[in-house]
């Protein structure tokens, strides 16, 4: 049985310095603009009450197409 892989010796006089960006904060020109861009409520729920009325407007419409397709074929197979 042969073990290539431990035979490697690793020798570390001193602690390694390790970096990482993690640490680092994170500081650029686009970061000030970003802070002080502010979003109103109002104008969010504004938004996604658009957004809901829009899909109850398709959802009703869907809802009474189906119930006039019944409606045709329940008088037609009546008939």
């Amino acid at each position: 049985m042969s073990n290539k892989g431990l035979e490697a010796k690793s020798i570390m006089d001193e602690t390694p310095n390790i970096i990482n960006d993690a640490d680092k904060p994170f500081i650029s020109d686009n970061s000030k603009e970003i802070n002080n861009k502010r979003v109103d409520i109002n104008v969010l729920k504004a938004r996604a009450k658009e957004i809901q009325d829009k899909e109850n407007l398709k959802n009703t419409i869907v809802i009474i197409f189906f119930l006039t397709t019944l409606c045709v074929l329940g008088v037609y197979f009546s008939i």
